[in-house]
């Protein structure tokens, strides 16, 4: 660890020498520091520890990320660290410093100041951090107030911090009320009240998992540029390796409550040294993989219940490098010279944890794969489609005002196919889905078919044979299933519906179903409450699938789940699609996991469709410019299971200025204009683009682009900008071209 005396390349310390930098020193240059801290929840009358000897250090300016699993104790931190532990929780040992101020040594006055001045935290779900009955300036303001400003400068600078935090229309938002802005603005709110007080230290606990791709990477520029402005230190805890990879140059990987694994960022993610950060990395779904040729690798098992591991190595029992020494010999924290500093992991054998072996079942899909057909490429345009719509729209009113949340959509699914839909919050992809499960009724003119028979528009009008044909996984499981029903009746109940089985015959399907989607026997007569987020999406897929369904919509089916899950999901989906040759509607806001499923994607914008093709063609371009934009939001993986951490990897970043239109701001010509970097002039804002062809893809599939900038033009724009990295050839281009604007929109993310 980084201020640790010099050591050997690989060697061994105890737990205590690791941990003891020097806390003097720390209380003068560090926001955070925490040494050999442990937690117990008090559960079913005993103590058990969920953090066991945990010491980090957050220096003043800097980014330290945590990443593990949901469970591993990385929000279990951020309480402690506040003094926000639940009533059972106690810290049972070790100590936290904050800018030099031992937390649990505070009385209350002297830990409410803390909170007030030092110290802030931004939450998972700014829905919930906000209180709905109050306006947004009363609520930014209060924040300042709680610093010692008055009422009327407390206004004064909440206008101003809303401004700073790149809110349009401030004076508008601050009469609004929490419900009435979009998940990323009040994100930003959020984020606006966290720093009123100007704090050291700034702990975000997920700020991101519910934003679209856009959202998150202007959230995540706006917490970079406040930091660099403001000098605060921050303590960024998520499962998502690729957001930690962008926005911290430390980072702290926690498995079961211990600090597994600890150092440059660049160093852990290109080099991991343990063999749980090797499985969290191979399990992402990067550049250049899909269903089709690669299974993702997993991590077998769950994590062990608090405090039941007394002996050996936490992780030994999902490790495929395990061996007696490591359940019988807990490993020291080894430290290791690295390039951008020490690197410090609890492994007995940390330097073969790069070269972990695959999961058995991966290694023998893989090899299946490779000995089977490659898949004919998907033509838009094919024969027998199971799923067609046509001209299909749908118009709300709001407030008096239309909204088209879906305008004049064409498109067809063959079987065995699966189509990705993408585009950000509001561009009418969930409505889509509903639209084509009957769950909303169209517009008139509006036509859907199923096996090329009328497929009625409302589901109750729907026979038997059509509503078992098309099913939909959810993407939040807890709202999907009862709570209070059994998983056995759950998917027993979808059984007796959609099938003639009855008595034993229902039991016989029920077991087999449960087989297929990797259910356990044992929890067959759990309640859903009772099982991990895992176990729930898999009781969600066996429901969805007892009927044999011709198309299963995929609303965000693996948004909230850590990525050892999400793989796990994403591989039984492409499994029971070769089996079964299921069609999918994948959406998704994750583009690297609509890429590896989808053999197809559809790009949506305020309802339009503005782009469709097979994926590598989407994905490589030519592309639109919307979905040139989504793109260069999202941080570039490597294919070989570690993070590509060099700049000139990453896609130059473009910013689109505003927000999505609401009712009654529809905008003519190009619905992107109003938006769009690339945009021509008076032609993109009187005429609608035709929907022209991008080149044929292989086999012959169609990649079809709706934009007035001609497609080779889009080509050579977009290769130049790629080939740069930095986004400038992008401006001298379009402005050689005399096309498009040069201005700020695009910099060098």
């Amino acid at each position: 660890m980084n201020g640790a005396p010099p050591s050997s390349p690989s060697s061994p310390s105890s737990s205590a020498s690791f941990a003891a930098f020097d806390v003097s020193k720390s209380e003068r240059t560090d926001a955070l520091t925490i040494v050999g801290l442990t937690v117990t929840y008090r559960i079913r009358g005993r103590d058990r520890e969920v953090l066991q000897d945990v010491s980090l250090r957050v220096r003043r300016g800097e980014a330290y990320g945590l990443v593990g699993e949901s469970g591993c104790g990385k929000s279990t931190v951020a309480m402690a660290t506040l003094r926000y532990l639940p009533r059972n929780g106690k810290v049972k040992a070790g100590k936290i410093l904050i800018a030099g101020d031992d937390v649990h040594k505070l009385g209350a006055d002297a830990l409410r100041e803390l909170r007030a001045s030092t110290v802030s935290m931004v939450y998972q779900d700014p829905g919930r951090a906000l209180n709905p009955s109050l306006t947004i300036a009363r609520q930014v303001s209060e924040a300042f107030e709680a610093a010692g400003v008055a009422r009327d400068e407390a206004l004064r600078r909440t206008l101003e911090m809303l401004k700073r935090v790149r809110i349009a229309a401030p004076e508008r938002v601050m009469d609004s009320y929490p419900h009435q802005l979009s998940g990323g603005m009040q994100q930003r709110v959020v984020i606006a009240m966290a720093l009123a007080s100007n704090p050291a230290l700034l702990i975000l606990d997920e700020p991101t998992t519910g934003l679209d791709a856009t959202v998150e990477a202007e959230v995540l520029d706006l917490v970079a540029q406040l930091r660099a402005e403001l000098g605060t230190a921050v303590l960024f805890i998520s499962h998502n390796l690729a957001v930690i990879g962008r926005m911290c140059e430390r980072v702290g990987v926690l498995y079961a409550g211990k600090l597994v694994e600890e150092g440059a960022t660049e160093d852990v993610f290109t080099r991991p040294r343990h063999p749980y950060t090797v499985g969290l990395l191979r399990c992402l779904p990067s550049a250049g993989r899909s269903k089709d040729r690669e299974p993702l690798d997993t991590i077998a098992g769950g994590l062990p219940l608090p405090g039941s591991v007394t002996q050996g190595c936490i992780y030994a029992e999902r490790c495929r490098l395990a061996d007696e020494r490591c359940r019988r010999e807990a490993p020291p924290p080894y430290r290791l010279g690295a390039a951008h500093g020490d690197q410090m992991a609890r492994c007995h054998y940390h330097e073969r944890a790069i070269e972990l072996p695959r999961a058995a079942a991966v290694v023998a899909a893989a090899s299946a794969s490779e000995h089977s057909a490659v898949r004919d490429a998907r033509s838009s345009t094919p024969t027998g489609a199971v799923l067609r719509a046509r001209n299909l729209s749908k118009t709300f009113h709001v407030s008096g005002a239309p909204l088209r949340a879906v305008d004049d959509v064409s498109l067809e699914l063959a079987s065995g196919e699966t189509l990705g839909l993408v585009g950000e919050s509001g561009s009418g992809k969930t409505t889509l889905a509903r639209l084509l499960l009957g769950l909303a009724t169209p517009d008139a003119g509006s036509v859907l078919e199923l096996d090329g028979a009328p497929l009625a528009a409302r589901v109750t009008r729907r026979s038997g044979e059509q509503l078992k044909s098309l099913q939909i996984v959810f993407q939040n499981p807890d709202s999907a299933l009862n709570r209070a029903h059994s998983v056995k009746r759950l998917i027993g109940r979808a059984l007796a519906r959609f099938t003639a089985l009855r008595g034993d015959a229902i039991e016989q399907r029920l077991a087999t179903l449960s087989a297929d989607v990797r259910l356990p026997e044992r929890y067959l007569d759990a309640r859903s409450r009772q099982l991990s987020g895992g176990l729930k999406q898999r009781v969600a897929i066996a429901r969805a699938f007892a009927g044999e369904p011709r198309v299963v919509v995929c609303d965000e089916p693996t948004s909230s789940l850590d990525v050892s899950v999400q793989a796990a999901i994403l591989n039984l989906l492409a499994e029971l699609q070769r089996e079964r040759g299921v069609s999918y509607i994948f959406i998704s806001h994750d583009l690297h996991v609509v890429r590896y499923v989808s053999d197809r994607i559809a790009v949506l914008y305020l309802g339009r469709l503005l782009e469709i093709g097979p994926a590598a063609a989407v994905f490589d371009g030519p592309q639109h410019p919307y979905t040139e934009a989504l793109l260069s939001a999202v941080p570039t993986l490597h294919g070989d299971g570690v993070l590509d951490m060099r700049p000139d990897a990453q896609r130059a970043r473009i910013r689109l200025s505003g927000e999505l239109p609401g009712a009654g701001e529809m905008p003519s010509g190009c619905v992107f204009h109003t938006r769009c970097p690339r945009k021509l002039g008076a032609i993109c804002e009187q005429q609608d683009p035709p929907f022209v062809d991008a080149g044929d893809a292989a086999g012959g599939s169609t990649h079809r682009i709706r934009c007035h900038i001609p497609v080779a033009t889009l080509r050579e724009l977009q290769s130049a900008a790629r080939e740069h990295g930095n986004g400038n050839a992008g401006n001298d281009a379009d402005t050689a071209n005399g096309l498009g604007r040069n201005d700020s929109s695009r910099d060098g993310g």
